[in-house]
């Protein structure tokens, strides 16, 4: 069954249907919450007084469960069904934005972003691995790729969100709002009747075996452990954008609406990329599209701490998102292609403990750097580990 509405298409099974609106709303909501909570914890700390190497523990909370139970999370919706861990990461994400809210301070946003990370990990596995369920071979492709569409919408709508909320209601209040907002999934869950357990739970059996072994045996497969560290390059890269724009723009001056601006021409070059994306894979081939989008990835976090200039800074950043909106549905669609048997959530899981450690390490070893040298580190480090991850896709190439 085939529904066209707009630039977005649905395909998928009959029986999936449902489920796909299903997904499509819930990940909406559920990443306009986490790309708006992003900008909101780094310009709420920086107000009440953080360093930046204090910012930099705070980002790292945000990825320190992730890094620890990303694979049990994918071998949780491998085994289980992926039902239980969206509803429970839904109402995770819920409480991580209440407690801000109420009591507002330092601690509690520490609480909150480990919080966070700890209810979107399950969340997210969870969801990519049904989407991967309900879609056959020919409609994958398809449905990844509007599923990144809604991801590229929310990432547009939740700093813009933010910024505009912060400006004019203060920070407690826009936590207020964002909690709200995150009620949709859980209600959408609760009581929707199209949501399906997920065809994995109770259908595969796997060998009893440690968390370390499996993630050995699933590394040694060369072409599964190019994508996976091309993967963990894109989307550290996306994420620390999220984190650390917010704190350069603050430092340069810019007010909370603008820096949001900003970081919404991200999500929108994204969306726009991903729609020609089927005709530029055609072209170019997937592994090629991947290495050129992460050369002029690097190439933009280079330029990024030359300019103050906000009109600048909203072009260099339309170009980042060309580059990342490029290359998160391609490492995705071709983590879970070459996922073996049976083990698509663990793939998915060990993906995102990949980029998870990454995330932990970057903000503690250049937070303490960017006190005393600037925030242009953070950002050239992104550049290399960009570059890097294309260098990698390049050489496969040859």
């Amino acid at each position: 069954m085939r529904c066209v509405s707009g630039a977005l298409s649905v395909s998928a099974s009959s029986h999936g249907t449902m489920n796909l609106y299903l997904i499509f709303l819930i990940a909406l909501c559920n990443v306009t919450c986490l790309r708006a909570s992003r900008v909101v914890v780094s310009l709420f700390a920086l107000q009440l007084g953080a360093t930046q190497f204090v910012i930099g523990l705070l980002i790292a909370m945000y990825s320190l469960f992730p890094a620890l139970l990303a694979l049990y999370a994918g071998r949780l919706s491998d085994r289980r069904g992926t039902r239980l861990p969206m509803l429970i990461g839904s109402i995770g994400l819920v409480m991580g934005l209440l407690l801000p809210a109420a009591v507002p301070g330092m601690p509690a946003l520490f609480a909150s972003a480990a919080l966070f990370g700890m209810s979107y990990i399950f969340y997210h596995v969870a969801v990519q691995n049904l989407l991967g369920e309900i879609s056959g071979e020919t409609e994958r492709t398809r449905n990844f790729s509007n599923y990144t569409l809604m991801i590229s919408t929310g990432g547009f709508a939740g700093p813009l969100f933010a910024g505009f909320s912060i400006d004019q209601a203060g920070y407690s209040a826009t936590y207020l709002y964002l909690a709200l907002v995150a009620m949709i999934p859980v209600l959408a869950q609760t009581f929707a009747g199209g949501m399906r357990r997920g065809k994995t739970a109770g259908t595969v059996k796997q060998k009893s075996r440690s968390q370390i072994a499996g993630a050995r045996e699933l590394l040694a497969q060369a072409p599964l452990r190019r994508t996976l560290i091309t993967s963990a390059a894109v989307l550290t890269g996306t994420d620390l954008f999220q984190f650390y724009m917010p704190i350069y723009g603050h430092s340069i001056g810019l007010s909370a609406t603008q820096i949001g601006v900003v970081l919404s021409m991200v999500a929108i070059a994204g969306f726009i990329i991903r729609i020609g994306m089927p005709a530029l894979v055609r072209r170019a081939g997937e592994e090629p599209l991947l290495a050129y989008s992460l050369f002029l990835g690097g190439a933009t976090y280079l330029l990024f701490p030359f300019f103050t200039d906000i009109t600048v800074l909203t072009c260099i950043a339309f170009m980042l998102g060309l580059s990342l909106g490029c290359g998160q549905p391609l490492s995705l669609i071709m983590a879970y292609a070459r996922a073996p048997q049976g083990r698509s959530g663990e793939v998915l899981g060990l993906r995102l403990t990949i980029n998870n450690f990454t995330h932990i390490a970057v903000p503690l070893v250049f937070g303490s750097l960017g006190s005393a040298l600037g925030l242009a580190p953070v950002f050239w480090v992104n550049a290399l580990m960009l570059a890097g991850g294309g260098a990698l896709n390049r050489t496969r190439r040859a």
